[in-house]
């Protein structure tokens, strides 16, 4: 099932994508409908009203998670190649919500940075609350998969050890364009790929993470209550555009397309802020 929250003229909906149409569940955001029980239920037997799924207008997948908390370093083939060994523990930080666009709305690349880098994602969205959760139990939490691109402002990135001044910048990160529910128990390994103006930059198979969604959830789970609609960015593979020699960002006018097979795409056109008064 593929549940995704579009803009309609009344505001913003969330609805059930079938093959030629999209049909309303009652709610204006899926953290909404999540936060119900017999949500999966709900979804499936909605009944709304039904919009053409040629025209669908997709704002960010989730509009007002609690959490939006974000992996490093989490790629085993591309750390060993790296020369650095397997972590022990999660690298972890956060974005901010007001980061978050749809998944083929404009990413925004801010005046102030000289460095917009792209960063695909494997996307999974809680669908129950967890607290120290055995990864048994988050993995039955686990409400679904998206696609997400973490893209990030590198100088600002290193400007200290913390990264989060890097990761959040507003109208960056692309999310969508729906949901695709885990409906079994085991956590499926999907090719995924990433391109800027057609040409493939990162190319991985969600299978190498080395810590996939459900032991995530459950060390998260051990710092803070996980909730309903909170998004977990994955981590990134290698392709990355900082790593190259020399180092390619995004430009303004790029097109950033972001695939996860058997998932969906984002793909959106970067576009400078020139709002902001400053020279790029």
């Amino acid at each position: 099932m593929r549940l995704a929250t579009i803009r309609t003229a009344d505001g913003t909906r969330v609805v059930r994508v079938d093959a030629d149409r999209a049909v309303e569940t009652g709610h204006t955001d899926l953290v909404d409908l999540l936060r119900e029980d017999g949500w999966r239920a709900s979804a499936a037997s909605a009944a709304g009203p039904a919009h053409d799924v040629s025209g669908l207008d997709y704002a960010p997948l989730v509009l007002g998670p609690e959490k939006v908390i974000c992996v490093g370093l989490n790629y085993r083939t591309h750390i060993l190649e790296m020369g650095r060994e397997l972590p022990e523990h999660p690298t972890l930080f956060a974005k901010y919500a007001r980061s978050l666009v749809g998944a083929y709305d404009d990413v925004v690349l801010p005046p102030e940075s000289a460095a917009m880098d792209w960063e695909a994602e494997l996307g999974v969205v809680v669908g129950a609350p967890l607290r120290r959760a055995t990864p048994e139990a988050a993995r039955a939490a686990i409400a679904g998969y998206t696609v997400v691109n973490d893209v990030t402002a590198r100088d600002w990135q290193y400007r200290t050890l913390q990264w989060l001044q890097g990761k959040t910048f507003e109208a960056t990160t692309p999310v969508g364009p729906w949901l695709v529910t885990a409906e079994g128990t085991d956590e499926p390994a999907y090719p995924l790929s990433c391109e800027v103006d057609g040409e493939r930059v990162q190319s991985a198979d969600t299978g190498d993470l080395v810590f996939g969604p459900a032991d995530l959830l459950a060390y998260l789970s051990t710092i803070v209550t996980l909730m309903p609609g909170d998004l977990i960015a994955t981590g990134t593979p290698g392709g990355v555009g900082h790593a190259r020699k020399p180092a390619r960002y995004l430009a303004d006018g790029a097109t950033l397309t972001t695939r996860i097979d058997g998932i969906g795409e984002c793909v959106n056109r970067c576009v400078l802020d020139k709002s902001a008064g400053a020279n790029r």
